[in-house]
């Protein structure tokens, strides 16, 4: 665990400045858009309380606690914690985030069992081998007919990526049956996976209703990130992507998948 929290800490400044970059920027609106769609039909509207497993400093989860959510952030690395309470503290927001230093995959029982109305579990799948075991934990905590949200990168993406930004052909035929990527950042080998592969798993640990958005269907193939830093060529890609998100066939290339889905048999 220690070392596990040290990759991420030691780049935590890498890390936020990746946020406040554009594509960092439409990772969170559009995660948090195709969230609202699911939300929006919560009967009566109120506060939900929400589990954000590896949250790591919040970015997820300042969005949803300044929406009048009730957040709980589980992560391994006490950097990343630390920096999403002083966000939460910055914005006045410190009584609707809980945050809590943990392996989600030995979760402390109170949260293990605690019936939260929404759980996240973002960007976690690439760091883990049993990828049924880790939802399975990731749904424990989830009560009945709750919401559960899973993200990851894609991997039909990544041959394009490729060709796209390094415009090497061989390469990217090589990425067509490569499942790792290198991570610089958090200095990690990621695995990557497909909806196609992680819909069925849902299914088979009794979720219901699943939906399937991209993020990111198209910045990531335009190759001018310069221009995404100007606010209306932003505006207008923003547009463009929350657009797309949930269109075929743009979510089956877009970087990353997001799956939403109801645990159990609601209705």
């Amino acid at each position: 665990m220690a070392e596990e929290s040290e990759k991420f800490d030691s780049a935590i400044a890498t890390w936020q400045e990746w946020q406040e970059a554009p594509w960092g920027r439409l990772r969170y609106t559009l995660a948090e858009a195709n969230l609202l769609r699911d939300l929006d039909e919560e009967a009566g509207g109120g506060p939900l309380r929400i589990l954000d497993l590896a949250g790591g400093d919040g970015g997820d989860a300042m969005r949803l606690a300044a929406r009048g959510h009730h957040v709980t952030v589980v992560d391994v690395a006490p950097a990343m914690l630390a920096a999403a309470e002083a966000r939460a503290a910055e914005r006045e927001l410190s009584d609707r985030v809980t945050c809590v230093r943990a392996d989600v995959r030995a979760l402390p029982a109170d949260i293990a069992t605690g019936g939260f109305d929404v759980v996240l579990c973002h960007n976690l799948l690439q760091y883990v081998d049993d990828v049924p075991g880790t939802l399975a934990t990731a749904l424990a905590p989830l009560r009945e007919g709750g919401l559960f949200s899973v993200m990851a990168i894609n991997r039909h993406s990544a041959a394009l990526n490729v060709a796209v930004r390094s415009l090497d052909p061989a390469a990217a035929l090589a990425a067509l049956d490569r499942d790792l990527l290198r991570n610089e950042m958090f200095d990690s080998e990621l695995t990557l996976h497909t909806a196609e592969e992680i819909i069925p798993l849902l299914v088979d640990l009794g979720c219901r209703h699943v939906r399937h958005y991209g993020i990111r269907s198209f910045c990531d193939y335009l190759t001018d990130d310069a221009r995404k830093y100007d606010p209306e060529y932003y505006a207008d890609l923003e547009r463009l992507e929350l657009a797309t998100t949930a269109r075929s066939p743009y979510m089956h290339t877009a970087r990353l998948f997001q799956l939403t889905a109801r645990k159990g048999t609601c209705s």
